[in-house]
């Protein structure tokens, strides 16, 4: 039973909430995922699996020292995570769950000393770009976010109603501001919920959240 649960998710390959680790030789490195996981949809780990999906086996305690340092000494803030193990055939598979974080953003330190966010996208870690960045700290504010509903904000929400997948610079040409102008109006109406963010192999797009319907008094 407990073999057959572990080859399940083997089965399932890499994929936006599992990573596959053959092994771990540097903290530092490994950082990149938990912060990528914690500041998406959360996800688990498998040390001891090859990309393939073959099982090599790892020395759990050495591992799991190496994971804790990743999060507590490469991850800023500090990042949560459970651990379980498997065993077969006389290998063991060390399993580390991170759940999605309330506290992004999360920061991994790289080998030049930056602090930089990742997201997970597929099976992918990739930078997280400035407008997320702006987002994850407006919601963490406790005084929340104050907006003006201009003429600005009502051509935007009129584009995006029939419009969808935006990219900040056709944004900016559609309702005739600067692209800076244009991403601090989608920053505010994706922290209240209005437009939601999608990430795509070329990067993020926005539309309005399926909850939000455009009355005539917003046209």
């Amino acid at each position: 039973m407990v073999n057959t649960k572990l080859f399940r998710m083997i089965r399932e390959g890499e994929h936006q909430q599992q990573d596959f680790k053959f092994c771990i030789n540097v903290s530092r490195k490994i950082a990149r995922s938990l912060v990528a996981f914690a500041n998406t949809d959360g996800g688990r780990l498998l040390i001891g699996v090859k990309d393939n999906g073959n099982i090599a086996g790892v020395q759990t305690d050495e591992e799991y020292y190496m994971i804790e340092a990743a999060a507590k000494l490469y991850s800023k803030p500090e990042i949560p995570f459970e651990t379980c193990q498997w065993h077969t055939d006389g290998k063991t598979v060390l399993q580390i769950d991170i759940p999605p974080s309330p506290n992004k953003p999360h920061y991994a330190k790289d080998e030049n000393h930056r602090w930089l966010a990742y997201v997970r996208f597929e099976d992918q870690n990739i930078l997280a770009n400035r407008i997320l960045l702006e987002v994850w700290k407006k919601k963490q504010k406790s005084h929340g976010v104050f907006i003006r509903y201009t003429e600005e904000e009502q051509k935007l929400l009129h584009y995006l109603s029939v419009h969808e997948k935006l990219n900040p610079g056709r944004v900016a040409r559609a309702i005739s501001v600067s692209r800076w102008k244009a991403e601090r109006i989608l920053i505010n109406l994706i922290t209240i919920g209005v437009i939601e963010v999608e990430q795509s192999a070329d990067g993020l797009h926005y539309h309005l959240a399926n909850t939000f319907v455009l009355s005539e008094s917003n046209k």
